[in-house]
């Protein structure tokens, strides 16, 4: 499904759709935590209805899911009802539930399209299911990409006072000196240097690139991909105008003293960044995806299996997606005036 050229959008940040994701996991409790809270746009969650009804009252929650044309109330959360294929039981995964997952992401998509909803945020997919139903799903960004027409998009982190973004996303480790070429991560650092600018509403964002290897690479000894890619494509874009510093060694790359001066950090690949985010703001963090035709956030976490129905969840990360997404409509409707 692409975009379609000229495709309304919503210009305000009236509807925020939240897909509640794996309904075995805990997307569903976070979703109903939502309720209650005070947020500048309306919020829907995507979901079962009567998934979400017995997660509440498994959680002791006294709240109703309301239509959304319906009044908000405290004790309410609205609700667009997406069928499961079967029932789902807290923690227990079902492979035959993978089509309903992608259905939620379809229809909000598809809202966005047209104008229904201002953004998406999104709750945790387990992809290991997903790809036991025998459909093929990386993770959110690529599927996101795929079924907008969006062709190149960055992942990029935000919490605990940093912005991470990827160079590469769900790769093998051995895997990602070859996806690393020249026009892929120009493109990488447009896309990232452009939403950081039309999304976060920084006009001349300061990006700090990493190297890929050890010491990034030590003149070429531990590697050469800091001369023959990272290098030159730094040189060409700050020639360009683009406020970059790097390829730098990732090890020092995240000191007080290189943060003070940059907007985003660029990592090579996955683990090479996040866990230094995700130490400085679990549970708190917010996953963006830049290079949609769409607003998307999400959860810094995973579907926490195990956490399902109990109460234990924490909905911060989500709190904070939603809070982001909210923000960034703000932002380019602002930059649209």
């Amino acid at each position: 499904m692409s975009i379609p050229p000229g495709a309304p959008r919503s210009e305000s940040a009236a509807v925020i759709a939240v897909t509640s994701g794996e309904p075995a996991g805990i997307g569903p409790d976070i979703c109903l935590a939502l309720a209650g809270r005070r947020f500048a746009a309306s919020i829907v969650v995507l979901g079962d209805r009567d998934l979400l009804k017995d997660r509440a009252r498994q959680l002791g929650l006294d709240l109703h899911l309301r239509g959304l044309e319906a009044e908000a109330s405290p004790d309410s959360i609205a609700c667009q009802h997406v069928p499961l294929a079967v029932t789902c039981r807290a923690g227990k995964l079902d492979r035959r539930n993978a089509p309903y997952v992608l259905e939620l992401l379809d229809r909000a998509v598809q809202g966005c399209v047209n104008g229904e909803f201002a953004a998406l945020v999104t709750a945790p997919v387990h992809k290991g299911v997903i790809n036991d139903a025998g459909i093929r799903f990386i993770g959110h960004t690529e599927y996101l990409a795929e079924r907008t027409g969006a062709g190149d998009v960055v992942m990029m982190l935000v919490g605990g006072g940093l912005r991470v973004a990827l160079a590469t996303t769900h790769l093998a480790l051995k895997d990602v000196p070859a996806a690393l070429s020249r026009g892929g991560l120009e493109r990488t650092i447009r896309i990232l240097a452009d939403g950081l600018t039309r999304r976060l509403g920084i006009p001349e964002p300061r990006i700090l690139v990493a190297g890929l290897n050890p010491h990034s690479g030590e003149g070429g000894h531990f590697g050469r991909e800091e001369i023959e890619v990272i290098g030159p494509v730094v040189e060409k874009l700050r020639a360009e105008g683009f406020r970059l510093v790097g390829p730098l060694p990732a090890d020092t790359l995240f000191v007080p003293s290189r943060l003070a001066t940059a907007d985003c950090v660029l990592v090579m690949y996955h683990d090479q960044g996040l866990p230094v985010l995700k130490y400085a703001s679990f549970g708190r963090g917010t996953n963006v995806t830049l290079g949609l035709p769409l607003i998307r956030t999400s959860v810094d976490h995973g579907t926490a299996l195990e956490l399902a129905g109990s109460g234990g969840a924490d909905p911060e990360s989500l709190v904070a997606a939603v809070e982001g997404a909210i923000a960034m409509t703000q932002s380019r409707a602002g930059a649209d005036r």
